[in-house]
């Protein structure tokens, strides 16, 4: 009984509290670069213009989270005051304490992916613990851009990333339900939700059954196709404004001309080598090939439209190769 207790608490403080204290020193530990962000007393007339109109989801929360924050600054945290004036506003310690809750969910659905059918290596806790943490600290050093949207949106991700595994391993139709609803909703946060989609067809996806005229796959992912490209279209059809746009700018010269944005380019490739070469398997290094493939897409748009600078772009990628490392797939015949 007593060594079920300590697992538990040793659990909840690997997954729940030292994530919170890194996630913590990324935010008030050293000047983030967006310091208009720990600046801005209110939230920021720019997340309602431009691209960051669409992120409809995040800046509602943000707005919600703001008055939460003032209201406890100058109430039951009155005595706290001083202190917290001195490190933020209450947009920016609003901002912490979302991102923080989605984080610490990002860290629970990263515990609850590793535990599900993983080679056998990862099934021993201390191996399994490594690589959470490993995954853990690519997110934390992420935020040194810290934005509203994007801790969301990986929540969101890798909660359709656990329901794609569940998916394959049960073909439980409930899971593909709920991966075509949480994808709808997950576009009002982000386009990374485009990313889910990735995922899914790169393990389902099977080139021998498209010659043998077997279509059913593309049928199964033609409805999250739909149910991500229904919004994000309604949404630049209901938005239209003068100071809206598709986009934020097209950067793709500064991407191949800056020398902070080539070293973010670097540091991906770099990253994504090792975590392919962290496939031992053959079926595991030719499920993240598909992924690779399939999420082609969302990298021209990051060459177009982003900056590689900001490799927090490249997180879902990241952590999704880390994922398929260490994941046991079944039928690794049919992944071919």
């Amino acid at each position: 009984m007593l060594i079920k207790n300590d697992e538990k608490i040793n659990g909840f403080l690997f997954v729940v509290v030292l994530p919170l204290l890194l996630f913590a020193m990324s935010y008030y530990g050293f000047e983030s670069s967006y310091t208009r962000l720990k600046t801005s007393e209110k939230t920021p007339d720019f997340l309602f213009s431009s691209v960051y109109a669409y992120r409809v989801i995040p800046n509602y929360l943000s707005v919600q989270m703001t008055d939460l924050m003032y209201y406890l600054i100058n109430g039951p945290l009155y005595f706290f005051k001083d202190f917290l004036s001195k490190n933020g506003t209450p947009f920016y310690h609003g901002l912490f304490l979302m991102n923080s809750i989605f984080f610490i969910l990002c860290s629970v659905l990263l515990n609850s992916i590793f535990k599900l059918r993983s080679l056998e290596w990862l099934l021993q806790i201390n191996s399994r613990r490594i690589i959470h943490l490993l995954a853990i600290f690519f997110i934390v050093i992420t935020q040194y851009a810290p934005t509203n949207c994007d801790t969301i949106a990986l929540c969101c991700y890798l909660a359709g990333v656990f329901l794609s595994l569940k998916y394959l391993h049960t073909q439980h139709k409930i899971f593909f339900y709920l991966l075509t609803g949480l994808i709808a909703l997950s576009t009002f946060v982000r386009e990374t939700a485009c990313l889910n989609i990735a995922f899914f067809a790169a393990i389902l996806f099977n080139i021998d059954d498209l010659k043998k005229g077997n279509y059913q796959v593309i049928w199964k992912i033609m409805p999250l196709v739909v149910a991500f490209l229904v919004p994000y279209l309604g949404l630049r059809a209901m938005l239209e404004q003068k100071e809206t746009t598709f986009v934020e700018g097209f950067y793709i010269n500064r991407n191949f001309s800056s020398p902070f944005n080539l070293a973010g380019l670097v540091f991906a490739i770099i990253v994504l080598y090792f975590v392919y070469k962290l496939c031992v398997h053959q079926e595991n290094r030719i499920v993240f090939g598909k992924y690779l493939f399939f999420s082609i897409p969302y990298l021209l748009m990051i060459t177009l439209v982003g900056l590689f600078w900001e490799v927090r772009l490249f997180l879902p990628l990241i952590l999704t190769g880390i994922i398929i490392a260490y994941h046991h797939f079944k039928f690794s015949r049919d992944l071919a």
